[in-house]
Parts: structure tokens; sequence; C-alpha cells
């Protein structure tokens, strides 16, 4: 496991944070967002909103830009998935 965040956060905690770093990003320069909706320990949920919703490219956002950076931090997580 990478370096947590947060050392003294849960696992939850830290992808939280995280999930929120990488939504204020998407929210800044493309006008979505990324919202934490609930993590099994294999697999992590998000909702994706704002000027994701409907957009061609937001399987490429999901996989390639959140999927990407949880996966630095969390390389045990299986997928990222939209709810």
């Amino acid at each position: 496991m990478a370096t947590p965040i947060f050392p003294d956060a849960t696992e939850e905690e830290q992808l939280r944070v995280l999930i929120q770093w990488v939504s204020s990003y998407i929210e800044q320069f493309h006008g979505g967002s990324i919202e934490y909706v609930s993590f099994d320990g294999k697999v992590l949920k998000v909702r994706m909103g704002g000027a994701c919703m409907g957009c061609k490219q937001s399987l490429d956002t999901l996989h390639g830009w959140v999927e990407g950076n949880v996966k630095l931090y969390f390389p045990q997580i299986e997928s990222v998935e939209a709810e």
C-alpha cells in the first residue's frame, strides 16, 4: 500500500479526502464533479455529476483520471465504478 494521505485516518476517510481532491480539480477545470458513494474493500463506487453527466468522455475521466489517482494511493482497490 502506498503512503496514506492522512496516516491517522481510516481507509474510508482517506478515500473520501482523495475523491474530494480529484473532484475539486474536475470542478475547476471541466465543470464536472465526483462524489464518494461507497467502498466494499475492493470496489470504490462514485457518483459523477455536473458536466460529467452525459459527457462522452465521462468513462475516460472515471477510469483514467479518477481510478488512476485512486490506485496510486490504494493499489489494492480492484476498480472504481460509477453509480
